[in-house]
């Protein structure tokens, strides 16, 4: 008999994208603004302190044809 465990995982990602379309991209204060929410968010969503540094990896940055995408993805376990 196989001994072993099964378990679900849910994965949530949260994003703010800002438009950058072609050929300006996305002005600096817009991007400052969602990553400074996104981070905002990620510390709630963690319970981290605003002194607290965030690991490298914290936030990602991805760049799309017309927009910049801010993300982080949790993983609770489902019921």
């Amino acid at each position: 008999m196989a001994t072993f465990t099964a378990r679900t995982i849910t994965s949530t990602r949260r994003e703010w994208i800002v438009p950058a379309a072609e050929p300006w991209g996305a002005p600096a204060a817009e991007v400052g603004k969602a990553w400074a929410v996104a981070e905002l968010a990620y510390r709630e969503q963690h319970s981290l302190p605003a002194e607290q540094a965030l690991h490298d990896d914290a936030l990602r940055f991805k760049v799309t044809d017309d927009a910049i995408v801010i993300s982080f993805t949790t993983e609770e376990p489902t019921r």
